[in-house]
């Protein structure tokens, strides 16, 4: 399985939207687990790395920092 590349702040789609209508969240949390939270309603979420690189769809914002 090929890993995708993801970082801090970026801005990433999931294959299933939120239940608020949005599809766009923010990284904002990395390690074993991940948090995203929902740039609609700002709700975050804690899911496992394996969990999460199967149910990303692909990264629309990729963070520019140092």
């Amino acid at each position: 399985m090929e890993e995708k590349e993801f970082a801090l702040n970026d801005i990433v789609e999931m294959k299933k939207q939120h239940p608020c209508g949005t599809n766009r969240w923010k990284i904002i949390r990395l390690g074993m687990d991940i948090r995203i939270k929902c740039e609609g309603c700002a709700h975050s979420v804690l899911i496992p790395r394996r969990e999460f690189s199967r149910k990303m769809k692909k990264i629309l914002v990729k963070h520019e920092g140092e």
